[in-house]
């Protein structure tokens, strides 16, 4: 377990929550309250071109203020590097519900749509669009509430009452709308078909296609209305399809707009939510509230802060793109390779990786949270082994060659494993082994490609080392509370 370091006084780096392309995003915990916040740290000496990326993210993110978009605390600067204080989303990403080729109930799916409608909605009002909207990029609090993050390729698209069209070509190639892969584009109904394409994953557990060109079988069959007996639009009701229909409308003049989505029938109806009792489950299907945490107001940004950190609350990886930007009311000029497809999805569990992943309950301080248990802090995409170090490392790799996996070994316990998506893009993705009083975790995370197929190759994985029978039975949250106390 490495050991913990203080970022300033009473605060300590407790683990490091994600990497991107301009460097980390480290969790923050104050040693005396229990408090946390997300930091991104930007290195900007090694990344020279992040400067202007950094100033325009602030000057958007700083003037958002809404229940389902993440909240921005603060910026300090130090020396070359850059620090970004957010809200930490403690619930994790919405992709972590998304069962791969199933997605999720339809109530948790319309409840989480109408969410993300009304932070779309309220970005728009603002004259922002986000440009990036993806599960990946929608975070969910204490209370299993959807939060927009990411605001990397946002733009302002309205100022003083006049609006302009956009031009870079940027997002995630599945996401985004037609008309932004081939000539200049309108904000608004560019970000509401990737509304769109989020509400299809959400009920199918998978993508309608890779990009929406005409070079793509999937989406041809869309655009000319012979998709009827294609998956994933064979998993859905007649309801939902004739929302979409309206929302993926190929001309963006012809798509409904966010209110007259919200007022569609499928939003409006009332879906039954089945009773779930469970305390794990493994799919995040039909998972439980996360734990709650505290947030509390502490300043941790010193003499060298541009803004004051109104609360400290529970933030996302930096996303993977490069691209500059010259100010904040002009477009974000991007590579023609910008589009990325780096979607993070994973498995649901209980287990914590190590120390250093405990996080105090709402409203419980440092004192009065004494079961281990209380402060878990949710990671993904792991499980136990019931074999030795050594005796796991070999299992692992054995079954990495089995399923024709790539490999690489950095050190004892971290490996990098290689393969490639259903697109035949790369897929890269960590093995981190873990030594936790005794037992062994395996603990994934994904670097680059597309979060379904990591998911795909993860639950892969686990099987082959189920078969093998090594895996460990997932314990309830008070078998394992007793593991860690011991």
């Amino acid at each position: 377990m490495n050991p913990s370091k203080e970022f300033v006084d009473g605060w300590t780096i407790a683990q490091t929550l994600g990497e991107g392309a301009y460097g980390e995003v480290k969790l923050l915990i104050n040693s005396h309250s229990g408090d946390a916040v997300a930091m991104k740290m930007v290195d900007l000496k090694k990344h020279p071109d992040a400067i202007n990326s950094v100033k325009k993210e602030v000057a958007i993110q700083r003037n958002l203020q809404h229940v389902n978009i993440l909240k921005f605390f603060g910026k300090r600067s130090q020396g070359d590097t850059e620090f970004i204080f957010l809200e930490y989303a403690s619930g994790g990403e919405l992709f972590d519900r998304i069962e791969p080729d199933v997605g999720m109930n339809p109530a948790d799916a319309q409840r989480y749509f109408r969410q993300l409608l009304s932070g779309v909605e309220y970005l728009h009002e603002k004259g922002i669009a986000h440009r990036d909207l993806k599960p990946e990029n929608l975070l969910l609090d204490e209370h299993d509430n959807i939060k927009i993050s990411d605001f990397g390729m946002a733009t302002m698209f309205r100022m003083k009452g006049r609006e302009r069209l956009l031009t870079t070509k940027c997002g995630t190639l599945p996401y985004v709308a037609p008309e932004v892969l081939s000539k200049p584009y309108a904000a608004v109904p560019a970000d509401i078909w990737s509304c769109g394409i989020i509400l299809v994953t959400l009920l199918s557990g998978e993508l309608p296609w890779d990009q929406p060109t005409t070079n793509c079988i999937e989406y041809l069959a869309w655009e000319s209305n012979n998709y009827q007996s294609r998956s994933p639009w064979t998993k859905l009701n007649t309801l939902a399809i004739s929302l979409l229909r309206k929302i993926l409308a190929v001309e963006p003049e012809q798509r409904l707009t966010l209110s007259n989505i919200m007022q569609h029938r499928w939003c409006m109806q009332k879906i039954k939510q089945p009773d779930d009792d469970l305390d794990v489950t493994d799919s995040g299907t039909n998972e439980p509230h996360r734990n709650k945490r505290l947030c509390s107001n502490q300043n941790l940004m010193g003499s060298n802060t541009d803004d004051s950190l109104s609360r400290m609350c529970l933030s996302q990886p930096m996303p993977s793109v490069n691209y500059s930007v010259s100010d904040v009311s002009g477009d974000c000029e991007a590579p023609n390779n910008a589009s990325t497809y780096g979607d993070r999805i994973s498995f649901c569990f209980s287990q914590p990786t190590m120390m250093d992943d405990m996080l105090l309950c709402t409203q419980m301080n440092a004192t009065q949270c004494a079961n281990p248990f209380q402060r878990l802090v949710k990671r993904m995409t792991r499980f136990c082994v019931t074999t030795s170090f050594d005796e796991t490392v070999q299992k692992l790799t054995d079954a990495l060659e089995k399923l024709g996996f790539k490999y690489k070994t950095h050190d004892e316990n971290l490996l990098t494993i290689m393969t490639t998506d259903r697109r035949k893009a790369d897929l890269i993705f960590k093995a981190t082994l873990l030594e936790m009083d005794g037992k062994i975790m395996l603990d994934f995370r994904l670097s680059k490609g597309c979060g379904l197929d990591f998911k795909r190759g993860f639950i892969k994985i686990r099987e082959t080392l189920t078969k093998e029978g090594i895996v460990a039975k997932i314990p309830t949250a008070f078998a394992f509370a007793s593991i860690l106390e011991k």
